[in-house]
């Protein structure tokens, strides 16, 4: 059985290794137009913060611990045809000077393909992204290159507060620059967080010296060669470094040449991970998936989200039987000292999509008041009409993504705040309150949900 997989990211190389577990014989090709393999571009920002030493050591493999398994992994290389009915593609190496493709192309029978090819940075329509001192952020060339620039560099913008933006604009502020974060939209991490939570991250950025604007678009960005400064709608900012932390787009060049059929957000694949062709797989970045709350497609762009991809794309090819479940998106990020997650629908994104919801909030001490280093934590519930769980937000110093963890546990198994709020939690004064904070929210929205009902 010959398999070929292009994508070197968690999607990618997960399916290779979880094949390779189930089936000693198949022949498996990786093909990755990317220089590193095995590392997560989420671990960028903490280089740049110094809380890790080098890029270096966040690549986890090379690509020949792969051969050692007999993973063939192909690097630095561009596949630019596929043939779904004879079953070929073809590639073509890149030069990493100057990133083009070579003349000379190979093809490559398969039984199975896998795309596994991520999704590609967001470039927002404005003058002046084309100038030096402007980066994107998704491989470890392009952390690289901005720690190189950020070393000589006094004022930056971080276009876009989602987490990578976020993580970012940390980095960078711990590098000693001036760091300024511009956001469209009225509040910070908007796809995660409802406002009132969102705000505490943002309190704690601005306490750290970073810069927050909200609801203000970027016109342009000014210089002659390189970045000088930024204008927005009435004001104009001085800076030398501008990042672009806009989001990412699933690539599906190659699912569309290959003849897959892509649903509203990207490729569009079964609960096997199988495309609309026959013998054609994708996992990871570039395809969509279902919403466990709403039952409606959505994105998952989380290295978590591939990986468990991976694997039932894997027991299928091998010809197992496994299905991939609909996703909550659970997350978690750290920021200097402080810890933010979330899981299942905000408050603001049902009530946009016409959902009714009631939400209760806790503030309480992650341990004991009394002991040392208690930390405040921050919980916020949100409950559908019945009482069922939906969506949870967790903000902390300590201790927040075992809390999302159980709230995903909670959700995925339709508990209801009346339920979580008489469940059995563990207790030990250096580690937790003798009533969790969980408890304490979803008693929040018990009681709002009782008075709802009488009011009815």
């Amino acid at each position: 059985m010959k398999i070929v997989i292009v994508g070197g990211g968690a999607g990618g190389l997960s399916t290779a290794s979880n094949i390779r577990k189930l089936d000693e014989d198949a022949e498996i090709t990786v093909i990755t137009r990317d220089e590193n393999i095995a590392y997560s571009p989420c671990a960028i920002p903490y280089v740049l913060s110094g809380q890790v030493d080098h890029f270096k050591d966040i690549i986890m493999h090379q690509p020949e611990d792969y051969l050692e398994r007999d993973i063939e992994v192909i690097t630095q290389a561009e596949v630019f045809e596929v043939s779904s009915e004879e079953k070929t593609i073809k590639y073509k190496k890149i030069d990493p000077s100057s990133r083009n493709s070579s003349d000379e192309s190979v093809e490559l029978p398969y039984d199975y393909l896998v795309i596994a090819t991520g999704g590609s940075p967001i470039t927002p329509p404005i003058e002046g992204t084309d100038l030096e001192g402007v980066f994107k952020i998704r491989t470890i060339n392009d952390g690289e290159t901005i720690k190189k620039w950020a070393q000589k560099s006094e004022k930056v913008v971080v276009v876009g507060a989602g987490l990578i933006g976020l993580e970012m604009a940390y980095g960078l502020k711990k590098m000693g620059l001036d760091v300024t974060i511009n956001e469209m939209l009225p509040q910070i991490v908007p796809r995660s967080l409802d406002p009132s939570m969102a705000l505490i991250v943002q309190k704690y950025l601005e306490k750290e010296g970073i810069k927050v604007i909200l609801s203000k678009g970027m016109e342009k960005i000014i210089g002659e060669k390189k970045v000088e400064g930024v204008v927005y709608e009435d004001e104009q900012f001085e800076a030398d470094m501008v990042i672009m932390a806009t989001g990412v787009r699933p690539e599906t060049k190659l699912a569309k040449m290959a003849g897959c059929e892509l649903g509203r957000w990207a490729v569009k694949v079964n609960e096997k991970m199988q495309t609309s062709v026959p013998g054609v797989y994708a996992v990871g970045d570039c395809v969509e998936v279902v919403d466990a709350i709403t039952g409606h497609p959505t994105q998952s762009p989380l290295g978590s989200t591939a990986v468990r991809q991976a694997k039932i794309a894997a027991l299928n090819i091998t010809r197992r039987n496994a299905e991939f479940k609909p996703v909550l998106n659970a997350m978690v990020s750290k920021i200097g000292e402080l810890e933010f997650g979330s899981v299942g629908l905000t408050e603001s994104f049902a009530i946009h999509n016409g959902m009714e919801v009631i939400s209760g909030k806790s503030r309480a001490l992650t341990k004991a008041r009394y002991y040392p280093g208690a930390k405040r934590i921050d919980v916020m519930t949100v409950c559908n009409p019945q009482g069922r769980i939906i969506g949870c937000q967790i903000i902390a110093k300590e201790r927040v993504a075992e809390r999302v963890d159980t709230m995903a546990l909670a959700i995925a198994k339709n508990v209801t705040c009346q339920e979580l709020s008489t469940m059995e939690f563990s207790y030990a004064t250096p580690v937790s309150m003798v009533i969790d904070p969980i408890i304490l929210a979803a008693e929040a929205a018990c009681k709002k949900l009782k008075n709802s009902l009488k009011n009815k």
